[in-house]
């Protein structure tokens, strides 16, 4: 690839930067800038989540990214689960400096409806069962969705992180070869997550308003959603349901990927990218 790409990485509930850890060396050995944010209360961004009023607080870190950009310069926007209404946004705001969007097994939302629609139907579909050890919390009421979430241990490791585990030729070296020849270390993800998530806000009732999207601004720039085909978190039909409500340049496919992609699958969401912009730049 001839030309130096700046990839902005956005993370999803509970997670921060560093689930990018295995990726962002790989898109900077090929040649590339790579920038992984903290959005508020995530990661070791300072505020706490009862210090977030509103969605604009937990996307403000990269709203102040995009703002930084020199007027010249376009990026592409890279966000995995929800981390797809922080894109969203930022696509709303600075639609002039983005070159492409992907959306990596995450919510997509689209100009002519309420962004909290994608959510209400996703947990609509949600089962007791299916969400184990989760703690979720309903402070407007049991009668009305919940406000935040706390992963559990059992969730992270049977659902979330499924695929996630070092292989076991790896545990012995503790590196793994990247696809440029180069070592990384292999950790026990699934312990990195226990120790590093944090609880997560849905800011359903700012993603309620209808007036968050235009076709002018968001309906702008191109975007590109990536199914991960064994995605416990968004399993197969969600992710095609967001798609149909939600119609995208390109839709790609990764095997074999749980939801922690960048975690499972590094090599081939790094390909995937590198793909995609190729093709929209």
């Amino acid at each position: 690839m001839e030309k130096k790409k700046h990839f902005v990485l956005v993370h999803g509930a509970s997670h921060g930067a560093w689930c990018w850890y295995k990726l962002v060396p790989l898109l900077k050995l090929a040649g590339h800038h790579v920038t992984a944010l903290d959005l508020g209360a995530s990661g070791v961004n300072p505020k706490q989540l009862d210090e977030l009023e509103s969605i604009s607080d937990y996307v403000q870190p990269l709203m102040e990214f995009m703002a930084s950009l020199p007027q010249h310069e376009r990026v592409i926007l890279v966000g995995h689960s929800y981390g797809g209404f922080a894109l969203s946004l930022a696509m709303e705001n600075f639609p002039e400096k983005i070159w492409v969007a992907v959306f990596v097994s995450s919510f997509m939302p689209n100009y002519t409806d309420p962004p909290a629609t994608q959510v209400q139907e996703y947990l609509k579909r949600l089962s007791e069962e299916s969400v184990l050890d989760s703690q979720f919390k309903f402070d407007r009421g049991q009668e009305n969705p919940p406000t935040s979430v706390s992963l559990g241990p059992k969730y992270l490791e049977t659902i979330m992180y499924k695929n996630c585990l070092p292989e076991a030729s790896t545990q012995s070296t503790g590196k793994v070869k990247s696809s440029h020849g180069c070592s990384i270390m292999a950790f026990d993800d699934i312990e990195l997550a226990r120790v590093l998530i944090r609880p997560h806000k849905f800011f359903l009732e700012d993603l309620a308003k209808e007036s968050l999207l235009s076709k002018a601004k968001f309906g702008s720039v191109e975007r590109v959603f990536v199914v991960c085909k064994e995605d416990g978190v968004f399993g197969e039909e969600i992710q095609q349901w967001i798609i149909e409500n939600s119609p995208t340049k390109e839709v790609k496919f990764i095997e074999g990927a749980a939801h922690m992609v960048m975690l499972s699958k590094p090599k081939d969401i790094c390909l995937c990218l590198e793909e995609i912009a190729e093709k929209y730049l």
